[in-house]
């Protein structure tokens, strides 16, 4: 049987892409934008697929594709809010939408979550809202990892500095004996303690970058959709990793 994955915040299907490199079969996705919908229809024309993410409920999904509940929900919600390209409004930015992705989590309930986002989220509200995420993840009953990955670590030519969120609901396993990376269990006094600094756990400080590949190619605009997708899409071999190492666990 294969294993399964629900898309969130799909843009042009670049975590769909590591998902299904590593044997994950995408049953839905979600994406608002117009033209990164019409990369999706191409490319999967299949897959049923909401344009709101306040419509994905349970029970639209289960009424759309006959499943309950799948083994892996991504999502790389929007980075807008906690980029140190823009404002940091965090939560109070419109553009917030981890409370949807966590509702949705809540609802479909799957055994893992990978999401992805800027490294500046570590450090959005001087770390609360990360520390929020963090909370959250444990409400619902998850174990969950965080570490920052480079493109160029990947075989890119340019730095793309992202950060990934591995979680998995509570089941016996540490997930620190998976990822050397920091995890829940492990930074309860840092939750606690409003003056954690997240960045420092990575051994230096968050670097300002944001790549200047793709935003202003020989006079043509970033904002040309081809350009912009490109521009706001995950790099999948940053990603596959985690999607592989998920898979073989299950199939283990």
């Amino acid at each position: 049987m294969a294993l399964t994955h629900l898309s969130l915040f799909s843009g042009i299907g670049g975590l769909d892409i590591a998902a299904e490199w590593a044997g994950f079969e995408t049953v839905g996705q979600c994406e608002w934008a117009d033209y990164p919908t019409k990369v999706l229809e191409k490319h999967w024309p299949d897959v049923p697929r909401w344009r709101d993410i306040r419509t994905l409920t349970k029970e639209s999904f289960y009424e759309r594709t006959g499943m309950r509940t799948v083994d892996v929900i991504s999502g790389g919600f929007p980075c807008q809010p906690h980029s140190k390209a823009g404002k940091r409004k965090a939560s109070a930015d419109e553009r917030d939408m981890w409370p949807e992705m966590r509702r949705v989590i809540d609802e479909v309930k799957p055994k893992w979550v990978v999401g992805e986002n800027v490294r500046g989220l570590l450090s959005s509200e001087d770390g609360r809202f990360f520390r929020g995420i963090l909370r959250d993840f444990s409400d619902m009953g998850f174990d969950v990892g965080w570490c920052c990955l480079r493109a160029a670590d990947f075989g890119a030519i340019h730095r793309r500095e992202r950060l990934g969120i591995i979680a998995h609901s509570r089941c016996g396993r540490r997930m620190g004996s998976v990822f050397k990376v920091n995890t829940m269990d492990g930074c309860e006094q840092a939750l606690n303690d409003p003056n954690t600094s997240f960045e420092s756990w990575w051994g230096g400080e968050c670097n300002s970058f944001e790549p200047k590949l793709l935003r202003d190619i020989d006079g043509v605009s970033n904002w040309v959709d081809r350009i912009k997708c490109l521009g706001n899409a995950v790099v999948p071999q940053q990603f596959y990793i985690f999607f592989k190492l998920i898979a073989d666990i299950e199939r283990r």
